[in-house]
């Protein structure tokens, strides 16, 4: 980052030892802003009954059921029930009448990939859907490096031009693409990658969308989070994981539930809380023994052991 300097860099991400520096020259620091609750908003990521099939609308409902109101949604679950004749107008009702806010959704576009006619349909599909979720009240998108996971590895400088040019596009529709870090990926798999392309890009409303297992996974140190900054992070997934399985042997199927594992979850919440305005950590899993379970029981127990974990 060598034609930011120091100062622009702590402005962008936030560090508390920037405010300490001005702090200690005299600056007068803003007021923290009241708490709200526990610092947290509590989401279902549907990857966590999707193996149960119910299709959008059902899933919705057994969200709602279970407690929450916020959930994250799966663009190709939203696309089948409008190709089975469901409308947005009536997906939009649905959703307010279950009283559920949708923060995210998750979709794999291949906004990133290397091959031009293939990042132009990319782009395409990415604006069709952005499109497609500011009908229904959805205002972020999860921007993974899709297409990219098994390299070849990019320069962070063509991947921050990239990631600023859907930011563009998240601009122009009110759906803000939420840079998504993957740890078994080749690209974007270290806290340091998706954190330099964030604060290169130089838009305000740049995000990252991290995850206690992709941390993990990628290998990148749970104290890395404390560079972060609360003005990076509108969404952080929250699971857990087992012992005895490394970071390069452990895969999606393993994640579990939030205290049933050895992941230093209590450290990470503490880390990326934010007092200034609630976070949204939502719960992604992809537990194949929790799919053969009711579907209903695996999203309450989800909430109760998310609210344990942060408590």
């Amino acid at each position: 980052m060598s034609n930011l300097n120091r100062r622009q860099v702590l402005k962008a991400i936030g560090l508390t030892a920037g405010a300490a520096v001005l702090s200690e020259a005299g600056a007068t620091a803003a007021p923290i802003a009241p708490k709200t609750g526990n610092g947290f908003v509590y989401s279902l990521n549907m990857s966590t009954i999707r193996g149960h099939n119910l299709g959008f609308v059902k899933e919705l409902e057994v969200a709602a059921k279970a407690g929450f109101t916020s959930v994250e949604i799966w663009i190709d679950t939203l696309q089948t029930y409008l190709q089975g004749g469901g409308s947005l107008t009536e997906a939009k009702k649905i959703i307010d009448g279950l009283g559920l806010k949708i923060e995210d959704a998750i979709g794999f576009a291949p906004w990133l990939v290397d091959d031009e006619a293939t990042r132009k349909k990319g782009l395409e599909q990415l604006q069709q859907e952005m499109e497609i979720l500011a009908k229904i009240g959805c205002h972020r998108i999860a921007a993974p490096p899709a297409g990219m996971t098994k390299g070849p590895v990019l320069d962070l400088d063509v991947i921050t031009e990239r990631y600023f040019t859907i930011l563009k596009m998240g601009e122009q529709t009110g759906v803000m693409p939420q840079l998504e870090m993957w740890g078994g990926s080749q690209n974007l798999k270290h806290i340091s990658q998706v954190l330099y392309v964030a604060v290169q890009c130089g838009n305000p409303n740049a995000r990252i969308l991290l995850d206690v297992f992709h941390v993990f996974k990628g290998q990148s140190a749970v104290e890395s989070l404390n560079y972060v900054g609360h003005h990076a992070l509108d969404i952080f997934h929250v699971n857990d994981y087992p012992a005895g399985i490394s970071p390069e042997q452990i895969s999606e199927p393993d994640r579990i539930y939030c205290g049933d594992g050895i992941a230093p979850l209590k450290q990470i919440l503490q880390i990326v809380k934010n007092h200034e305005r609630p976070l949204v950590i939502s719960f992604e899993v992809f537990n194949k023994n929790y799919y053969a379970q009711d579907a209903l029981t695996v999203a309450k127990t989800a909430l109760a052991k998310m609210k344990a974990a942060a408590s």
